[in-house]
């Protein structure tokens, strides 16, 4: 596809749903996609995957809370492929829970992983793209960026911060795209670490009518393949029937 083809995407949370997804459709476009995520064996076969379709992919372990651990896997990319055009901050957690359930340690995993995890992608590739002219961040946010409800005010808030960090890069950046995914509800593996029974119940309930992560996977290549003076800003992906 127009502006895809040799491009190098670098993706966290890819082990799994909308970042598997998403990789292997930019792939099958013709971009060169490293993946990055905790689960290093399920790396391993997604990337063999690709590799066997005749596209092009990368891998390497990465926790995006830990800025360091971001750095390697974003100088990885560039090393692999002398640049990088675009940085998915999709990694991503959602343990859903009532504020007096008090689950006060994963808020504190929520705001390490959905926004430091954003700023250390930023701090690792805002450099190396301002040095080559160009580049695209995609920050993976949520419908919960746009409401709250119970169950999810943490979560929302985390959210709310990555539409404000991205917008807040999008005013400064004069060649850098920044593009916000906010995705309604999807059938993924986000969420699998509510331990509150009724969150639990409420997610099941919503997923009754979940997207597919491919939908966001092509929101995403819409995205990235505009011409380049063309910045996609956000993009809102929801289940047709859904009322959030």
């Amino acid at each position: 596809m127009l502006n895809v083809e040799n491009k190098v995407i670098a993706i966290t949370g890819a082990s799994s749903g909308i970042g598997e997804a998403t990789a292997k459709l930019l792939a099958k476009n013709g971009a060169k996609v490293v993946l990055g995520a905790r689960r290093t064996q399920k790396l391993e076969k997604i990337v063999e995957e690709i590799r066997n379709q005749g596209y092009i992919a990368e891998f390497k372990a990465v926790d995006v809370a830990n800025r360091e651990d971001m750095k390697a896997f974003i100088h990885f990319a560039k090393d692999k492929f002398g640049r990088v055009d675009v940085i998915f901050n999709n990694a991503g957690v959602m343990p859903l829970s009532p504020m007096n359930a008090l689950k006060v340690e994963e808020w504190d995993n929520m705001i390490n992983v959905n926004i430091h995890g954003v700023l250390n992608g930023i701090a690792a590739g805002l450099p190396i793209m301002e040095a080559q002219g160009g580049g695209q961040f995609i920050n993976t946010a949520s419908i919960a960026a746009h409401m709250v409800g119970p169950t999810s005010a943490v979560y929302s808030a985390t959210k709310f911060a990555v539409w404000a960090i991205s917008d807040g890069l999008r005013q400064e950046s004069k060649n850098i795209r920044v593009t916000i995914i906010s995705p309604g509800v999807v059938e993924t593996e986000l969420g699998s670490d509510i331990t509150d029974e009724s969150a639990t119940g409420f997610l099941k309930e919503l997923r009754k009518i979940a997207l597919t992560p491919d939908a966001i996977a092509r929101a995403v290549l819409y995205a990235v393949s505009q011409p380049d003076d063309v910045d996609i800003n956000e993009v809102i992906v929801r289940p047709t029937a859904s009322p959030f």
